[in-house]
């Protein structure tokens, strides 16, 4: 749960760990203890299904907030899925951007010290705008919300061996049906006997080597330039496609013969279209559990190897 620091405790914060700083302050404004309080005591907060319910026969539209990361805003769409199945009323999803990001075992990111930023709200927008329950994806900019998703920042449960698909339930009180896709796109066929690959610079398993991936011919990679370059490394042969928006993205994951990749934002994508997939795990945050039809995971280079020979022949 969310501590308050002593003023000395601030100022060594605020001098030795900028970003956590900036974390710190943002998550005091927001999920104090008085706020943690009347999460759980308070009436009017939407944290059963039962009072999502209530709510949703009084007005025409619920409005759900979320500030990041993308791959987090994923993860969140299962539980979103769910609340639109049992109501049956139309969402609107706002994206916060802006809200710091610390960073943790890796020493840099796309989005340099936030969660989301316009640019990133633009590329999932097309692709969250394209499921059944949404009315509409977009920047907040100060509109009335329902269901703050950012809640499970407020230190209640470890973010590091939770799985990030329940956070959203857990602080909103609905069960979503993991095992089942939660992403829909129309799948680009042209990929259809294609490994697609992602990994992130973070969450990396330091027992895996992908360099064996160099004898299979249509292997393709996705994510920002030095991560294809440092992947194309092991792999000289891999390709590199770059995308406009994340629903194209989408659209080749969901077409290709086989998915790779480590806790990064592209599996995420993978996990809700329920493509044939393998998760490279990471031993300190083991926080993404693939669950359903073409789940598979590895920590080890033997057992990798040989779900890639079962999966792609």
């Amino acid at each position: 749960m969310f501590k308050k620091r002593s003023l000395v405790s601030k100022l060594w914060l605020k001098y030795t760990d900028r970003p956590q700083y900036k974390q710190y302050k943002w998550e005091r404004k927001n999920y104090g203890q008085e706020e943690v309080n009347n999460y759980f005591t308070g009436t009017d907060r939407l944290n059963t299904l039962d009072k999502i319910t209530a709510l949703c026969k009084t007005v025409p539209e619920l409005n759900l907030i979320h500030s990041g990361n993308a791959g987090d805003v994923i993860y969140a769409l299962p539980t979103i899925k769910r609340i639109h199945e049992v109501t049956g009323i139309p969402i609107n999803l706002y994206l916060k951007t802006g809200k710091p990001l610390v960073l943790s075992g890796y020493s840099a990111h796309p989005l340099g010290t936030v969660m989301l930023n316009d640019k990133m709200v633009n590329m999932l927008a097309p692709l969250i705008n394209q499921q059944a329950c949404f009315n509409k994806c977009e920047v907040y900019n100060g509109q009335q919300i329902h269901v703050d998703l950012d809640f499970f920042r407020a230190k209640l449960f470890s973010l590091d061996n939770s799985n990030i698909a329940r956070w959203c339930s857990y602080i909103t009180g609905v069960t979503p049906q993991l095992w089942k896709s939660w992403l829909t796109v129309k799948a680009d066929e042209t990929y259809k006997d294609t490994i697609i690959v992602a990994r992130s610079e973070r969450y990396r398993n330091s027992f895996v080597d992908y360099s064996f991936l160099k004898k299979y011919s249509n292997i393709v990679f996705v994510g920002v330039e030095s991560e294809y370059e440092d992947m194309r490394k092991a792999i000289p042969n891999i390709k590199w496609v770059q995308v406009d928006d994340f629903l194209k993205l989408a659209q080749i994951i969901a077409g290709c013969k086989l998915f790779i990749g480590n806790q990064s934002f592209p599996f995420s994508i993978a996990e809700g279209l329920k493509t044939p997939r393998i998760l490279e795990i990471y031993f300190h945050t083991a926080n993404v559990i693939p669950e359903g039809e073409g789940a598979h995971d590895f920590f080890f280079q033997e057992h990798f190897e040989s779900l890639v020979k079962e999966l792609a022949g």
